[in-house]
């Protein structure tokens, strides 16, 4: 019987305590090189020098994609150092035929954005076509959101990675009033 009732207290410790490591694997100041691929088939990377925004949104969370990004302060729009990814967590619900033809759906919407940017390039003298500056992953399977530490059925979430892969801000949600700027602010 003690035995028993060890083996159970060894197993519900170790549980807690893993519980706790991955928690506190995602807060503020660890370091994580990831890499994901979006649907341009560009490799996008957290430690490769440019400050990565990356917000986790399910199909019916895109609207807090577009308040995250309402969120990111003018001056960083169009910067190169600076990347915005917005990664839709598909929860495992999408079957294989409509992948493709959801990557050329999610293609023609950020040609669109692309489009609608333009103006505010070409007022802050930006040469570059801005679509090259618009980045969204396709997690069909729940990859990508579990190397965020995420689970498949998470809701919205965003990172804040400088250019080292280092983590500046973890939100679950919209980011609280000045906490994404702050963290931009702090980027290197």
């Amino acid at each position: 019987m003690r035995t028993r009732c060890l083996q159970i207290l060894l197993v519900v410790f170790f549980a807690v305590t893993a519980d706790r490591a991955v928690a506190g694997e995602w807060e503020a100041g660890g370091s994580h090189s990831l890499s994901f691929q979006d649907v341009d088939g560009n490799e996008i990377s957290t430690a490769a020098g440019h400050v990565t925004i990356i917000t986790v949104v399910t199909r019916a969370q895109e609207d807090n994609a577009r308040a995250v990004a309402d969120l990111v302060p003018d001056r960083y729009v169009g910067d190169e150092k600076y990347r915005y990814v917005t990664l839709v967590n598909f929860q495992g619900k999408l079957a294989g035929p409509f992948q493709g033809l959801t990557r050329a759906v999610i293609r023609n919407r950020l040609e669109a954005e692309a489009k609608e940017l333009k103006p505010q390039y070409l007022a802050r003298k930006i040469e570059r076509d801005p679509r090259s500056d618009l980045h969204v992953i396709a997690d069909f399977d729940g990859s990508a959101s579990k190397r965020l530490g995420l689970s498949e059925s998470a809701g919205t979430a965003v990172f804040v990675f400088d250019g080292t892969g280092k983590l500046l801000g973890r939100w679950d949600g919209v980011p609280p009033g000045d906490a994404l700027p702050e963290a931009l602010a702090t980027a290197r």
